[in-house]
């Protein structure tokens, strides 16, 4: 490739690809597409109709400096404030953790029990225990037109984007945000019909070893979830099976190699059954759910 070579949308997005790749991005042409469109200040999809144009000196500037945090470890999703979920664009900062596709198994565990949820004049109530970005929440929500929905989280940052979040989708007058420790605050004026969580899972002796775009740049609350990894997802199935009404369900999202000891949980505290698990896209257990036995 020459020097004077012009610099083309195609030969911007095939040295970055080629630069991301040595840098062990996971997607490196994808990310290289979303930095540049990002830079050019429009969709991604139109590069694929402008690969000969000519990028002007202030994009590129604009471009490089991406790349480069890119480079540093900056998830893309920092980098450009927003990631998608459940076919939702959802405002992301460092203050929340990066919504991932197999958390979508949970809202679809979710759907799918409200669908199979007897006739009833009641509308469902559903709380998301841990919203974080308000990622699950909304989505319940903007599937499931008919169920009043709780939203909570420990920190009042996080309770920020979820909140903007919800606004942007037009359904924040259908879900309560609540700051607090699990269901610490959350008035128990009535039960819940479902409880979903993607709670903090990860064992304090794994964090040195994650990646660095996650252990240098996610919120560690969001993230790891003591020594064992079980110390939140214990306390979610105590408290959930106080709130949850009889024939109610517990949904949430697990460590993978946690799953046998998540379920112990479950059928040691005695008040669940129908315990079963839902594997993600790679065949990893990902999303264990338990009704609330009626009596």
């Amino acid at each position: 490739m020459s020097a004077d070579e012009p610099w083309t949308i195609k030969r911007l997005l095939t040295w970055t690809t080629e630069y991301l790749t040595k840098h062990a991005a996971d997607s490196p042409r994808l990310e290289a597409e979303i930095l540049l469109a990002e830079a050019r200040g429009c969709e991604r999809i139109q590069l694929y109709t402008a690969f000969d144009d000519v990028v002007d000196d202030d994009v590129r500037t604009k471009f490089r400096a991406l790349v480069k945090r890119r480079g540093e470890g900056t998830p893309v999703a920092y980098l450009v404030g927003r990631k998608e979920f459940y076919s939702l664009m959802l405002k992301v900062t460092p203050d929340v953790l990066i919504p991932r596709p197999e958390t979508e198994h949970a809202v679809i565990a979710v759907l799918d029990l409200l669908k199979a949820r007897p006739a009833s004049d009641t509308p469902p109530a559903v709380i998301d225990i841990a919203t974080g970005s308000g990622c699950i929440a909304i989505a319940v929500a903007k599937h499931a037109a008919t169920a009043q929905v709780t939203a909570t989280d420990i920190s009042p940052a996080a309770l920020a984007v979820a909140r903007e979040n919800a606004g942007a989708h037009q359904v924040a007058e259908r879900i309560v945000f609540i700051e607090s420790d699990l269901f610490a605050e959350v008035p128990t004026t009535k039960p819940f019909d479902i409880v979903v969580s993607n709670p903090p899972y990860v064992l304090e002796s794994e964090w040195a070893e994650l990646v660095p775009c996650v252990k240098d740049f996610e919120p560690k609350l969001a993230i790891v979830g003591g020594k064992t990894g079980l110390e939140i997802t214990s306390r979610l199935i105590t408290d959930a099976a106080e709130r949850l009404r009889g024939g109610g369900w517990l949904v949430m999202e697990i460590h993978s190699g946690l799953e046998k000891e998540t379920h112990a949980l479950l059928t040691e505290d005695g008040r669940y059954e129908k315990i079963s698990t839902v594997k993600d896209l790679a065949q990893l257990p990902r999303i264990v759910q338990a009704r609330r036995k009626t009596s």
